[in-house]
């Protein structure tokens, strides 16, 4: 290792910290007001072409918060978290992160991008770099960051994740687990005031979820603000504040991790719980009760209420 005294001053290093402290501003300001939601969604409507995959969908997360969105494949779940950070363009509605209208079209996407971490099904981690590469590149493209600052921050998450003996190594030579891990590394390398997971776990073989789920449980502890698409009961009923039924471009039904999970009182949650905690139990031939669908010319149904329009106890 270099002593300080055989390094000559980094001239870039003074500069990227002055950025980072006109980021941080910004980013404190948008999402860590306790009173300002860190993501507030109204009236959400997404369609491809002529099909509506998101109907009318309102949702707050406040900081701190753990939210958990579950449902069956199709159900419109990904499109929401996609939404949320504009990778998606909803169609219809407001979508606020903090203090920004990311669905303004004067903001500015980019700065306003900076506090939202996100991690996908598949890592799309580069190949033709290393760990610690992956985890540098847009710290110093985007944040402006000096070489030594964004490797410093690097090595610090991937402490965090528990990959730091291999930050020299190539994606091709992690398990899958491992390569997932590092991209939440590299979300947490930007900062960021709020995740976002889309079914982090789907892409990976089951010996392989635990030490995806186990860093994801260490950043409740650390009161990261997260949005996760999910499959894994477990994890959902373990962490999270609230857990949201989607199906068929509706919330269905949300409320406590206990109340839905453990108690859902809609049809539609009962009956894709039942498949999902326990396979085994479906008989062939069976099938979901179907999502509920508006007449036409009716309002969108009230997930607070059942299809006999009685409210849920």
């Amino acid at each position: 290792m270099s002593t300080p005294s055989s390094r000559k001053p980094d001239p870039t290093a003074e500069t990227a910290d002055a950025l980072d402290s006109a980021v941080a501003p910004n980013r404190a300001a948008a999402s860590k007001d306790p009173a300002i939601p860190a993501i507030s969604i109204q009236g959400l409507v997404k369609s491809f072409g002529n099909v509506e995959v998101l109907k009318n969908i309102d949702l707050e997360v406040m900081p701190g918060q753990v939210v958990c969105v579950i449902g069956p494949s199709g159900s419109g779940k990904s499109t929401l978290l996609r939404c949320v950070n504009m990778l998606e363009e909803p169609t219809a509605g407001k979508i606020f992160v903090g203090e920004h209208e990311m669905t303004d079209p004067d903001v500015n996407i980019d700065q306003a991008r900076r506090s939202i971490g996100m991690v996908f099904q598949q890592f799309n981690l580069f190949p033709h770099l290393s760990v610690l590469q992956n985890l540098t590149v847009a710290q110093m493209k985007v944040l402006k960051r000096s070489k030594s600052s964004a490797e410093q921050t690097a090595r610090k998450n991937l402490e965090r994740v528990g990959l730091a003996h291999r930050e020299t190594a190539f994606p091709a030579q992690l398990s899958g687990g491992q390569q997932q891990r590092v991209a939440i590394a590299r979300s947490l390398s930007m900062d960021p005031d709020l995740m976002l997971f889309d079914e982090p776990t789907s892409a990976l073989d089951p010996e392989l979820v635990g030490e995806v789920l186990a860093v994801m449980k260490g950043l409740v502890r650390e009161g990261m603000t997260m949005m996760v698409v999910t499959h894994e009961m477990a994890f959902a009923r373990d962490v999270a504040d609230r857990v949201v039924f989607m199906d068929g471009g509706y919330i269905v039904e949300e409320g406590s991790a206990e109340r839905v999970i453990g108690d859902p009182q809609h049809e539609r949650t009962q009956a894709f719980l039942a498949r999902v905690l326990n396979p085994t139990s479906v008989e062939e031939g069976d099938e979901f009760v179907a999502a509920p669908k508006p007449p036409a010319g009716q309002a969108l149904p009230n997930p607070a209420l059942d299809t006999h329009g009685n409210a849920f106890g």
